[in-house]
């Protein structure tokens, strides 16, 4: 049972508000203060209510000594949970969850953190399906770094009904505790008790009362700190003549006070050194019996320093334990881990017991310290792996070779700042050139991950300049130089880059490597122009080692993936894309689901199901927010744009596609970051019929296609379609034939539906424009058969809409309008709302004299709005897919009807009548 919590009733009362939250939310409180303040009695007061409504409460007191076990708090939280809920986790978290928390070796392959954590997520949303759940953390500061990056993962992940209770003395702590809504942290900072309220706490925890003048001079001393202020009223208790003028007058000297009067120094140095002391380890440690340990701290128990519970000892409170640790002379402290390193079992807690032993950087505790990494490294706790080779290079072991594995493990564990300190110090100290290379190869695919291709291609270039004749590691640096260098337009280093990376890896011999190389080399050509090489990519996916962890954008598998979206098989890449994001997410690689959204979210769009791309931008964004990093922004930002082009939300579509530009900007990844928000901004120029601006925005990306005319892959050239149409709109037939042709051409070269559906559909277009509507019809008709293969509905209605608006051209009013409300269902079905409006427009120019009000018929006002934006006669006939005769007596009705003589009165005349006549009535 918890303490009484006194003189904190605003306190309580935010826990009582917060448990009332906690059956419908994901939320957490975050108690901060001082130490000493009273932050674990309010915690445990909150345990206790919580448990008390029926919660499941999982709880952990985090400990402080410098030799703690990694996954400790994580094993602490899950002690008390039913072996029957974690051996039913999926495989691959069960292994990782087995294997991090030393309840089995796993020796198949390394556990990945990520699915160390994934496996706990899973656990908290079973157990809170069940009763709303509450994780309860004692001093969150203290949590080992492992256990550190689940509980921020899972915090990021909480369900409704699931709640963090959790105590700390730092802001920093705190800040891992981001929730999937903003607003579902709350915090409450302890404030110093009153003198009245001191006096209660004394009555309480003492059994007696204190004189007034000494509780006001205890008061002023403690500044209103109730564990400083009790341990000032032991210590004029202590005192035979004490006076409140001989108190101590800081918490350190009140602490040591304290502790000097209970005696059992080494035995109290014992469990101060120790994260979980036990009475057989600090009998051992001491060369003591366990009864013997138990007589030594009975004055100290009784004087509340420690507590016995059964076997385990404890503090009562931390400070106590910091105050044991601090006090006593360095030299005790390594005779006493020195004692400590011979006991245990565990090789890493041995091995941080010999690093603060040592004060000389003995070989042996190297070698300890280095074994301790690679066990901690293969039981998927990276986080304590490079502290342990921190410990190393501080003891003397400072070895490039030790930074650079440092520097991944800390990548690995999520610390990418700290990784790229500890390498980019490596690089600049004078080492072998192989070294060097080695961590300019991690920094390079590091900034390729973080989307800037120009200092990846920057560093990679340098690590290939050091890397001499080792050529394993002279793929690694290729494969990922290739990538960056096509996104950077470098069209003709990236296809000899990579070609590179196959020979080397060829001569190297190693399946792996190899596999990624030829993966990458398909995905390269393909971009480039030279189709897909199906046994190539065959041959890389049958040599890919699935034990070997690859990065998501290296990989075979995920190639394969885009490969297949990108020659039309849309179904099979998004089962592919959803088998992979899966396993992603039972393993918790996070940092690798950025890749998968974007390429599931085109393969969405393309598919034209708009309602599951937007749940996949969602998650994106939702993502993007919780990293807080640019370039997972940007992903989000152009996939919100595109659906909301694609769904007429043309103000969303804007500002998204905008700002994800300018985020974008940031990035330094202009072939990623640049095109797809252009191409949006584009398309829906094209939508609302404002060709001039469409091809103002596609111009930066028209001047590159010219460099490269073999590129038509959907991924490389999207806006082509959109530039066609704008082209052909505005009777720049010339200007768009080139376009045409190269669809057209590589479209029959590669046997590509997407680049021949379009190609034909603009060929259409420019037949139309130039009078033949017998080819454009029958360009038309081609076009949708081409349709047949792609399942792009959207695209397919597009289509169709030119063959309506052909047939209405050709006075088939009968089978224009059956096509054309075949075309309004489908725009409509899909959410296509700008796109329905333009079919429902036609089809109202289809009803000959169907009037509008007093006045212009649907026709006549599409001429006049055309007319008055600046368009000539060519340029509307091309739009509207008219001959300009058409055009020219149309516009003649405009005049006579709105009693006007020439085009420089039609805009004031235009906007006159419209106001004048109800849109009931237009």
């Amino acid at each position: 049972m918890a303490e009484r919590v006194v003189g904190r009733r605003a306190e309580e009362q935010a826990v009582i508000d917060f448990l009332d939250r906690v059956p419908h939310e994901a939320c957490a409180l975050v108690i901060e203060g001082e130490p000493g303040i009273g932050k674990t009695t309010l915690w445990l007061d909150a345990v206790d209510r919580a448990r008390s409504r029926g919660f499941r409460a999982l709880s952990c007191r985090a400990a402080s000594a410098e030799s703690v076990l990694a996954y400790t708090v994580l094993g602490d939280l899950l002690s008390d949970v039913d072996d029957s809920i974690l051996a039913d986790l999926p495989v691959p978290q069960q292994e990782a969850l087995d294997g991090a928390l030393l309840r089995r070796r796993i020796e198949a392959h390394d556990i990945d953190p990520g699915a160390v954590a994934a496996a706990f997520v899973t656990v908290i949303g079973r157990l809170a399906t069940e009763n709303p759940l509450v994780l309860a953390i004692d001093d969150l500061q203290w949590v080992d770094t492992s256990s550190a990056s689940v509980v921020a993962y899972a915090a990021r992940r909480l369900p409704p009904g699931a709640a963090m209770v959790c105590t700390t003395r730092t802001e920093e702590a705190a800040a891992r505790l981001q929730l999937p809504s903003p607003d579902g942290v709350q915090r409450i900072r302890l404030r110093p008790l009153t003198v009245g309220e001191l006096h209660q706490v004394m009555v309480l925890r003492l059994g007696r009362s204190v004189a007034r003048p000494a509780l006001l001079r205890i008061h002023q001393i403690a500044g209103g700190n109730p564990f400083f202020a009790l341990e000032l009223a032991r210590e004029l208790g202590a005192q035979s003549r004490g006076t409140v003028l001989s108190l101590p007058s800081s918490l350190n000297e009140v602490v040591r006070s304290r502790i000097g009067r209970v005696g059992a120094e080494d035995v109290l140095l014992a469990m101060a050194s120790l994260p979980a002391p036990t009475m057989p380890l600090v009998a051992r440690a001491t060369d003591l019996t366990p009864d013997q340990v138990a007589e030594l701290l009975g004055e100290a128990e009784i004087q509340a320093v420690v507590a016995i519970e059964g076997n385990q000892l404890r503090f009562t409170h931390p400070i106590l334990a910091h105050g044991v640790y601090g006090g006593a002379s360095a030299y005790r402290r390594r005779e006493m881990h020195r004692r400590l390193a011979e006991l245990v079992d565990e090789p890493e807690l041995r091995a941080r017991h010999l690093a603060l032993s040592d004060a000389t950087g003995e070989p042996q505790t190297i070698e300890a310290l280095d074994a301790a990494a690679e066990l901690a490294r293969s039981r998927g706790a990276p986080a304590a792996a490079a502290e342990l080779l921190e410990l190393a290079i501080g003891l003397g072991g400072d070895t490039p070779e030790r930074r650079i594995q440092s520097a991944t493990y800390h990548f690995n564990a999520g610390d990418a700042e700290r990784a790229r300190a500890v390498l980019e110090e490596t690089v600049d100290r004078p080492a072998p050139g192989r070294l060097r290379a080695a961590a300019l190869r991690l920094l390079g695919q590091w900034s390729l991950l973080d989307g800037s291709s120009h200092e990846a291609a920057e560093l990679l270039d340098r690590a290939l300049g050091d890397v001499g004749n080792d050529l394993a590691l002279r793929t690694l640096i290729l494969v990922p130089l290739s990538f960056a260098l096509l996104n950077l337009g470098q069209r003709d280093r990236a296809a000899l880059s990579v070609d590179d990376a196959v020979a080397s890896a060829e001569a190297h011999g190693q399946p792996d490597l190899l596999s990624q190389a030829l993966g990458m080399q398909v995905l390269v050509r393909f971009l480039l122009g030279a189709g897909l090489d199906e046994p190539r990519l065959q041959r890389a996916l049958e040599l890919a080692d699935p034990q070997v962890p690859v990065s998501a954008q290296l990989s075979p598998r995920m190639h394969s993936a885009i490969l297949a979206a990108g020659t039309g098989r849309l179904d099979r890449a998004r089962l592919e894309l959803q088998a992979m994001r899966r396993s992603h997410i039972e393993r918790g690689e996070e940092s690798e689901l950025l890749l998968f959204a974007f390429h599931s979210g085109l393969n969405e769009i393309w598919r034209s199901d708009f309602a599951e791309a937007t749940l996949i931008a969602d998650d994106a964004m939702e993502r993007a927010l919780q990293l807080g990093r640019d370039l997972p922004l940007a992903v989000a930002l152009m996939l919100r744009a595109a659906i909301a082009a694609y769904t007429g939300a043309e103000h969303e579509a804007r500002r998204d596609a905008a700002e994800a530009l300018a985020v974008g900007a940031r990035c330094d990844s202009p072939g990623l970051v640049t095109v797809w928000p252009i191409t949006t901004l584009g398309f829906l120029d094209v939508s609302v019929g404002d060709y001039d601006a469409a091809l103002k925005t596609l111009e930066p990306l028209l001047d590159t296609f010219k460099e490269a005319p073999e590129g038509t892959e959907i991924f490389v050239a999207p806006f082509l379609p959109d530039a066609i149409e704008a082209l052909t709109g505005l009777g720049r037939f010339d200007d768009a034939e080139p376009l045409v042709e190269a669809l057209e051409r590589n479209g029959r070269r590669l046997d590509r539906p997407w680049m021949l559906a379009t190609g034909t559909r603009g060929r259409a277009m420019l037949q139309a424009g130039r009078g033949d509507l017998r080819a454009a019809t029958s360009s038309t008709k081609h076009a949708m058969a081409e349709h047949e293969r792609l399942p792009m509905p959207f695209e397919r209605a597009r289509t169709q809409l030119l063959l309506g608006q052909l047939q209405r051209r050709q006075r088939r009013r009968d089978t224009a309008a059956a096509t054309l409300h075949q075309v309004l269902e489908t725009f409509r079905r899909l959410g296509a709302s700008a796109w329905a409006a333009r079919a429902e427009a036609e089809l109202a120019r289809g009803i000959q004299g169907r009037a509008r009000g007093p006045g212009l018929t649907a026709t006549e006002e599409r001429v006049a709005e055309l007319a008055a934006s600046g368009m000539t006669n060519r340029d509307i006939a091309a739009a509207l897919f008219v001959s300009p005769k058409t055009v020219e007596v149309n516009l003649g009705r405009v005049y006579r009807k709105l009693n006007i003589h020439s085009r420089a009165e039609l805009y004031q005349a235009l906007q006159a009548w419209k106001a004048d006549v109800p849109d009931h009535q237009r």
